[in-house]
């Protein structure tokens, strides 16, 4: 359940567009959404930049590498909201087979050694932190990854952990599209109350 203030918003023009979204498409103005209104007031905007700065920031990685790696930090983390929605925006790029294959098993899924590597890393980091050592810094590096690609992928690894429980406490759900009998044997105009319950 969401936080009443969260749910309902602080800010009236906040109301409004929601109510307006949710009219137009005749559906739920989400959780995810909904907290994007808030986050300012929430967290402050560090977090933004510092997400943006680490996901779509220079790199080595790709921006799918990084995607890709979020969805596997946030699969470990138990969070599907975040899993689902970072698994999507990677398969845009590299595929939803190649996608579906890391999420199995990234060990045996046809992906370059180094992304394995990395991926190895950070389950270790985020599964079992107190059984890494320097062996698994080194396995990396052998890899052919730079340190500072490695950096880079911690920090993906931290932030996926930090925006995994806020997705999970505030109980995010990925959004659903409407049923299309409900919507195709609506009247032309009318939107229900429960739709419009936002």
């Amino acid at each position: 359940m969401l936080l009443h203030q969260i749910d309902r918003g602080a800010y009236f023009n906040h109301r409004l567009l929601r109510r307006f979204i949710s009219v137009a498409s005749g559906m739920r103005f989400r959780a995810a959404a909904r907290i994007a209104l808030k986050q300012k007031a929430l967290l402050g905007a560090s977090l933004g930049a510092w997400t943006q700065s680490v996901m779509r920031g220079p790199s080595a990685w790709s921006i799918a590498e990084r995607e890709l790696m979020a969805a596997m930090a946030a699969q470990w983390n138990a969070c599907s909201f975040c899993r689902d929605m970072l698994a999507a925006a990677a398969a845009t790029h590299m595929g939803r087979a190649t996608v579906d294959a890391v999420l199995s098993d990234y060990h045996s899924a046809p992906i370059p050694d180094g992304l394995k590597a990395a991926l190895e890393f950070l389950e270790i980091m985020t599964l079992r932190p107190r059984k890494m050592t320097e062996d698994h810094v080194d396995a990396v590096i052998d890899s052919g990854i730079s340190m500072e690609s490695l950096i880079d992928a911690i920090e993906v690894g931290v932030v996926l952990k930090l925006i995994s429980r806020y997705a999970s406490a505030l109980d995010f759900t990925a959004p659903l599209a409407p049923p299309m009998v409900d919507m195709a044997t609506r009247p032309s105009g009318h939107v229900s109350r429960r739709r419009m319950d936002i």
